[in-house]
């Protein structure tokens, strides 16, 4: 159930027009990838379930709900001792999160931090799509 709820949370992240149903839909299925991932899944999912959570509130403009869920996803990085890839991307959602919060500063910091933790990533593939993430947003 989470891989499909995960997918289908993406899916609908890459409509450009999305309606309010699509919206709410996005957020439920969020919200659902991370209650199942949290009951059967390693640190990684539990990571990334976090992350996907504060990317989708992010772009729905929920500042203060993204930035509970970009924290948490840092938090399981760093007490499952993650590899550098998840822990950037645990940055670069505090820096979205902070960015739909106005928060300039804190989205600065995280974007650095990000930037620094991919150049410690091995995999290419990898390291150049969390960079790719970090340019979409424009620093």
């Amino acid at each position: 159930m989470a891989p499909r709820l995960f997918n289908r949370t993406w899916e609908i992240l890459d409509h450009e027009d999305r309606t309010t149903e699509e919206e709410d839909e996005m957020l439920a299925a969020a919200f659902g990838q991370r209650f199942h991932w949290y009951k059967v899944g390693s640190g990684i999912n539990r990571a990334v379930a976090d992350w996907q959570v504060a990317r989708v509130a992010a772009v729905l403009g929920y500042g203060e709900l993204a930035m509970r869920f970009a924290r948490r996803s840092l938090e399981v990085c760093e007490n499952e001792t993650l590899l550098p890839f998840y822990s950037g991307y645990a940055h670069e959602a505090i820096a979205r999160a902070a960015e739909a919060m106005g928060d300039e500063a804190t989205r600065d910091l995280h974007v650095a931090e990000a930037r620094t933790l991919a150049l410690a990533v091995t995999e290419e593939d990898e390291r150049h799509m969390l960079l790719a993430d970090l340019e979409l947003m424009g620093l």
